[in-house]
């Protein structure tokens, strides 16, 4: 797909990495419940991943994350020697336009690698019932057939049925759809409060599933049922504090 001139006074994303990548690269974007962001991350300990690389974010506003201290870059790459996998974290939000150039910037980084395939992990605000609480996916022809249609051994994983998507996950699609590079979007539907872990857990048994990666996802599963007690804990309280009717839960 050709694509016109790039604006020199644009936003702009640069991939810098150390080693090569793996295969697959699998993606998670801070987005509505983290649900994708808390699943690679939960990835990259699970599987003992080393940082191995990040994305420059230049002619934007950026984030500087940090943990007891320690300052670390907001867009990241991880792997491992044994592994042929490549997980990105990107703990910085993106506007649409914003992520469409960051999907731009990855898929000629991962042209100029050798990737083959793409996986998001992705959380999506729908309305839904307790029977939509599983995975869903929006794939390229060549990765439903490599991996879903009969290549992922069995995994079930239905499509989602219609919609749209846009930003970054909309850009990877997009290039996919005209390019040997298979792209698959995994989403699931997300609660207000964040992080949704139960739809993180989704999202980590679909890509264990997949790829065969033999992540014990029993912590993140502890994790999940905490934050809900701690939720039904919360409501309760403000059940008997304030009057039925007078109170906003939206953002719980």
């Amino acid at each position: 797909m050709s694509r016109p001139p790039a604006d020199p006074t644009a936003p702009r994303f640069d991939v810098e990495h150390e080693t090569r990548p793996g295969e697959t690269l699998i993606v998670g974007f801070s987005s509505f419940g983290l649900a994708g962001l808390t699943a690679v991350d939960y990835l990259v300990d699970d599987l003992g991943l080393d940082e191995t690389g990040h994305v420059r974010i230049e002619g934007t506003p950026s984030i500087t994350p940090f943990t007891k201290g320690t300052p670390r870059h907001p867009i990241r790459l991880y792997t491992a020697p044994d592994r042929d996998v490549t997980v990105l974290v990107a703990e910085q939000f993106l506007p649409p336009a914003l992520g469409e150039l960051l999907a731009d910037a990855l898929l000629d980084w991962t042209e100029a690698n050798g990737v083959g395939e793409i996986a998001v992990l992705s959380g999506i605000p729908v309305p839904h019932g307790p029977d939509a609480h599983r995975t869903f996916h929006v794939a390229t022809e060549d990765y439903r057939t490599a991996r879903l249609d009969g290549g992922g051994d069995g995994v079930d994983v239905p499509a989602m049925e219609s919609g749209f998507l846009d930003g970054a996950n909309a850009g990877l699609l997009e290039r996919g759809i005209d390019s040997p590079l298979g792209v698959g979007v995994f989403v699931t539907p997300v609660h207000a409060q964040a992080p949704d872990v139960d739809a993180a857990v989704r999202l980590v048994d679909t890509a264990d599933a997949i790829y065969d990666l033999g992540v014990d996802a029993a912590p993140l599963e502890a994790f999940a049922e905490a934050i809900r007690r701690r939720y039904e804990d919360l409501a309760e309280r403000i059940e008997e504090r304030e009057p039925e009717g007078s109170y906003d839960r939206m953002y719980m």
